[in-house]
Parts: structure tokens; C-alpha cells; sequence
């Protein structure tokens, strides 16, 4: 059962990307055809931005089919962590592009401002611009959902590639735009509104590698999820404290290691069946490939340690 579900989720990731993919292949190649005939250097940093997105939809399909591998001899914690290394591709992707953009419309923009006069931009770089718009949004959406019901951190990242795509054809539309019917004098609105393309992808860029470094480099889950953990381990009877807790993301699985307090007058089976329990409690909450790692240590109904347990061998 475990395993058809993840071929189930594997499928979905596949769909929603294929489709992504094709979308981009088809913005790519319109959007470099209407950039170099409609003379809009905005267009044509558009069109490298659908160009990343297509290379890092093939990125996604590949990891995540790395990630859904079980765990193996040499991967005892699973393969997940595929998945955020195919986010922090998609977030290197962008911002390589987005710097790209950056360099080229600031040159642009010099050029002008010393005296130079760049060409008008042609009415299909504008319709490119807007239709691009449209189906970028629509990508943004299906890809969204797909990504938040799986639990997947990558389909989600490429959704907000989409949406970063469908921000910068806006402003690619508004540059062009003024190009075309403000006359001459406006038409560095076009690498102006390259230039804010490359902003948008510069900041998600770096938000990506922000959550894709955090978990690559170990991060702690967010402090209300472990206050929530607290919560659970709580309400087990004969647990009277939590402490050195430890977690972690795994791909889009958690990593929940403790040391949990019980009675010292307890016998194996009991612990035993207490722990259990909490693990229970856990996986139930934060899905069944959670990991969880519980560590007993017992105590006097008076709240110490109890002292058989100072003097054994695990304490020297």
C-alpha cells in the first residue's frame, strides 16, 4: 500500500510537469521568434527565463524520481533529499538567469542614457508578452495545487518558476507596451522593464536557496511544529518530560529524534509500548515516513533520575 502510493505521488509529479514542460517548450520557442522579429531585448530575456524553466522541469522529473527510491543499504534515511537538491538546481537556474537579465539591461539602459537609440519593439513582442502571461498563470495554479497536495517541495518551487515567469512577462508587457505607443523618447521602457524581470527572479531565486540550503545544512523544523511534537509526546501517560529534541527535513519527509522522561519503576515492555506509542502519535500527525528516534531515560516518581541509572555503564 505504501508503495502504491508513492508510485501514485510519483505519477502526479510527472503529470503536472510534463505539462509544465510543454507549455514552457512552446513559450520558449514563440518568445524568441517574436524577440528577435519584434526588436524587444525584454522579449528575449523572457524567452531565456522560459528557456530555464523548461531546463529545470526536466531537473524536477529527473530527482523526483531519484527521491521516491526507497531506503537502501546505502541510504538508510531514504533518498529525499534528491528532491531538495533538484530545488536548489531550479533556485541556482534562476538566479544565473536573473543576473544574466540584470547585466544585460543595465548595459542597455548605459547605452541610452549616453545618447543611444535602440529599436522600437514590434506589436508581436507585445502579444508574446501577454499571452505568455496567461498560460504561465494557468501553469502557476495546476502546479500549485499538485505540488501542495503531494508534499512536494520541488513541484512547488517549479510552480513559483511559473509564477516568477508570468510576473516578468507583466512587466515585459508594460515595457514594450510603452515602447510601442509612447514614441521614441520611451523606448528604454523595454530594457527598463528587462531589468525588473530580473529583480522578480533574483528574490524568488534566493528564496529558494534559502529553504533548499536550510535543509541541505540540517535546519530545525519551525519552532511551531516542535512545540506541536511537545503537544503529542504530552499526552502520553507516564511521560513527565521531553528534552535535546532534534529535527529535520528529509525531502518532503520529517526527522524527529527525543529523550523522553518515564517512570524508572516501569518494565521494558511497558517503555517499550509507551514509546511506541508516541510514534504512533507522530507519524499519524506528520505522515508514516516520518522518522522518529526515542531515547528513554527513567526517573523516580519524585521527579530525579533514578540512581541505578547514574552508575551504569551508558552514564560513564
Amino acid at each position: 500500500m505504501k508503495r502504491n502510493a508513492e508510485i501514485d505521488r510519483e505519477k502526479e509529479i510527472y503529470k503536472v510537469t510534463l505539462w509544465g514542460s510543454l507549455i514552457n517548450l512552446l513559450l520558449v520557442i514563440f518568445k524568441f521568434i517574436a524577440g528577435f522579429l519584434g526588436n524587444s531585448a525584454a522579449m528575449i530575456a523572457d524567452a531565456v527565463h522560459s528557456l530555464s524553466d523548461f531546463a529545470t522541469d526536466v531537473a524536477v522529473m529527473l530527482f523526483v524520481r531519484m527521491s521516491s527510491k526507497p531506503q537502501d543499504k546505502g541510504h538508510d534515511y531514504g533518498h529525499g533529499k534528491y528532491e531538495t537538491l533538484a530545488t536548489a538546481i531550479i533556485g541556482i537556474a534562476l538566479l544565473a538567469v536573473g543576473c544574466g537579465i540584470l547585466w544585460n539591461s543595465v548595459n542597455q539602459i548605459y547605452f541610452v542614457w549616453k545618447g543611444g537609440v535602440i529599436p522600437a519593439p514590434g506589436t508581436l513582442a507585445l502579444w508574446a508578452a501577454l499571452i505568455s502571461i496567461l498560460m504561465k498563470e494557468v501553469a502557476f495554479q495546476f502546479t500549485a495545487y499538485v505540488g501542495r497536495k503531494v508534499n512536494s517541495q520541488a513541484v512547488v518551487a517549479n510552480a513559483w518558476h511559473h509564477r516568477s515567469d508570468a510576473f516578468s512577462s507583466i512587466g515585459t508587457a508594460l515595457g514594450i507596451g510603452g515602447a510601442i505607443f509612447l514614441g521614441e523618447d520611451w523606448r528604454i521602457l523595454d530594457p527598463i522593464a528587462a531589468f525588473v524581470v530580473s529583480l522578480f527572479i533574483l528574490k524568488v531565486s534566493l528564496e529558494l536557496l534559502k529553504s533548499s540550503v536550510d535543509e541541505l545544512t540540517e535546519s530545525s523544523l519551525p519552532e511551531d511544529v516542535e512545540v506541536e511534537i511537545g503537544e503529542l509526546v504530552a499526552q502520553v501517560p507516564e511521560v513527565s518530560g521531553l528534552h535535546n529534541l532534534r529535527t529535520r527535513r528529509i525531502g518532503n519527509h520529517y526527522a524527529i529524534e527525543m529523550h523522553v522522561r518515564m517512570d524508572g519503576n516501569l518494565s521494558l515492555f511497558e517503555a517499550h509500548c509507551k514509546s511506541s506509542y508516541i510514534e504512533r502519535l507522530l507519524k499519524d500527525k506528520f505522515g508514516a515516513d516520518t522518522h522518529v528516534g526515542i531515547h528513554v531515560e527513567p526517573i523516580k516518581k519524585d521527579g530525579r533520575y533514578a540512581e541505578e541509572c547514574k552508575h551504569c555503564v551508558c552514564h560513564k
